[in-house]
């Protein structure tokens, strides 16, 4: 036990530790392709106001709207 109080120690312990364990892990690539669905709906809404004069005149002239 009084050597656990030893940082040093502590730090040993810890390395043999992670030593140990490191045969536990395995990282390998998938089988299949990795598939990202970026299905992304984008809408957009303009609001507008016309002043009585401006909305006058496009409706007289509707033909070049």
């Amino acid at each position: 036990m009084a050597m656990m109080r030893n940082p040093a120690a502590r730090l040993a312990t810890l390395a043999m530790a992670t030593g140990v364990l490191a045969g536990c892990v395995t990282i390998a690539a998938p089988d299949k392709p990795i598939v990202i669905n970026l299905n992304i709906n984008i809408k957009q809404e303009v609001v507008y106001r016309l002043d009585g004069k401006a909305k006058a005149v496009i409706d007289e002239n509707a033909e070049i709207f």
